[in-house]
């Protein structure tokens, strides 16, 4: 059943807040879908969301959860007409906060979950380019990395209990802030990376961290992506824990940052053949440059080249560097991108047989990104004076995810599944898993109105 003016006047009648969608809630940064919606419902607290989905189980309605709406394969839009989009841009509160932890609400940005954990003088150490608008909510619903799972683990690592309101409007108070909990199956990470379609989050409490008394940045041009991986090995048995992060950068990313902005600065006179950008977070008594200094004479030929941050400015405009590549991706254009992750000690043979694997296809391609945790962004873009269209950019996504599963690794790393990848989802994923999965879907959600569409073909 669709969503019609009798179901909406009922929920208003219980007093939720139910508006026109505006265009920025039918858009994705991609632009690879027109979002339609009945209606955007903004719910004030659990409760609220519990009547909304019990409403919406009742008649069958679809909901699509809808967080900062920043998500890259368009878990956060629907095509189809008919449902509703769930926002809880208005559920923000600051539950709890202590030395340990921070209990907040799901529509709060991750900016304002770092700002709550500077109250008590820690950190929550989740950090993405969006955090201004991603809410902690999706950024749990899809499992969100960014660039220092390295050393503190993705957003599931960093979540010790979630609160969530189920398809039929049950809610379950799963807000345990306890290290420890063996009574039972682990509920919490089911539905951490379940991208809205088993339950939706409503609150979260999350882990906090001891700030490192000492952090810096450095650039190293290495010579190849094999002693990109080898200098993260030492690195992390020289500094054990110490690694916040750690990026591959290529060259072919910096020309296109020169060809089409953002404007950056760039660190080396020459631009190296690939770099690596590394943060150390350090303790009490230890010196950054010192540090680095010790990373570079102990790299010997691994490196060829290193510039260490001298001030905070310098250090973000490294970052700066680093975060603005998929920018100037976007103005250049891709055929095909691809959130990839293999196993670490295999990147630099990934990398090198994709290469060939795409030499005759008469592409470009850029290759960076988080090789601390073994994830690239391996993504292909037309010859210069060639246009996109001119490419079979299916084919050339498939020739990509066929190696990677031929890697063992996973043709979504970071990002989600989403709409975008349901059908690589269904090609390369073990049989028995996608059988567990539809089995928990049938259970959770029975019929079907949580994301339809969304990660599960139906």
């Amino acid at each position: 059943m669709m969503a019609d003016a009798v179901f909406l006047d009922g929920l208003r009648g219980q007093g939720i807040d139910i508006a026109p969608p505006e265009p920025r809630y039918l858009e994705e940064p991609r632009g690879r879908w027109p979002g339609v919606a009945v209606a955007v419902v903004r719910p004030r607290s659990t409760d609220e969301v519990a009547l909304v989905l019990r409403a919406a189980h009742a008649a069958g309605v679809g909901v699509v959860p809808y967080g900062g709406g920043t998500g890259l394969v368009g878990g956060q839009v629907t095509p189809e007409p008919g449902r509703i989009l769930l926002s809880l841009e208005r559920m923000t509160l600051v539950r709890a906060v202590d030395s340990q932890s921070l209990v907040i609400e799901a529509g709060a940005t991750l900016e304002a979950v770092h700002r709550a954990a500077e109250t008590v003088g820690r950190r929550f150490p989740l950090t993405l380019a969006s955090q201004g608008t991603a809410q902690i909510g999706g950024c749990l619903a899809t499992n969100a990395g960014g660039v220092n799972v390295i050393r503190y683990g993705s957003a599931r690592a960093l979540c010790l209990g979630v609160e969530a309101v189920l398809a039929d409007g049950t809610v379950w108070n799963g807000l345990t802030r306890l290290r420890k909990d063996n009574t039972g199956y682990d509920l919490r990470d089911l539905l951490i990376g379940s991208e809205g379609t088993l339950g939706v989050i409503t609150a979260a409490a999350l882990r906090l961290f001891e700030p490192p008394a000492v952090e810096g940045v450095a650039m190293f041009a290495v010579p190849s992506p094999a002693a990109a991986v080898e200098l993260l090995g030492l690195a992390q048995g020289m500094f054990a824990g110490c690694v916040s992060a750690f990026e591959l950068i290529s060259r072919q990313g910096l020309r296109f940052l020169r060809a089409v902005g953002p404007e950056v600065h760039f660190p080396f006179a020459e631009d190296p053949e690939w770099m690596v950008l590394v943060e150390l977070g350090l303790p009490a008594g230890m010196e950054i440059e010192a540090a680095f200094g010790a990373l570079f004479e102990a790299a010997g030929d691994l490196v060829r080249d290193a510039v260490i941050a001298q001030s905070g400015v310098q250090a973000r405009q490294m970052w700066e560097l680093r975060e603005s590549i998929p920018d100037a991706n976007r103005r250049i254009g891709a055929i095909s991108s691809h959130d990839i992750s293999v196993p670490i000690a295999d990147l630099p043979r990934f990398i090198a047989e994709a290469d060939a694997h795409l030499a005759g296809w008469d592409v470009r391609v850029n290759c960076f990104g988080h090789v601390g945790d073994g994830n690239l962004h391996y993504n292909a873009f037309p010859a210069e004076g060639r246009s996109r269209d001119s490419y079979d950019s299916a084919a050339v996504k498939r020739a990509v995810h066929d190696l990677v599963v031929a890697f063992n690794g996973s043709v979504s790393a970071e990002h989600g599944i989403g709409r975008l990848k349901v059908g690589d989802l269904e090609r390369y994923a073990d049989p028995a898993k996608l059988m567990l999965m539809r089995a928990v879907k049938a259970a959770l959600d029975p019929k079907g109105i949580l994301n339809p569409g969304a990660v599960l073909a139906r």
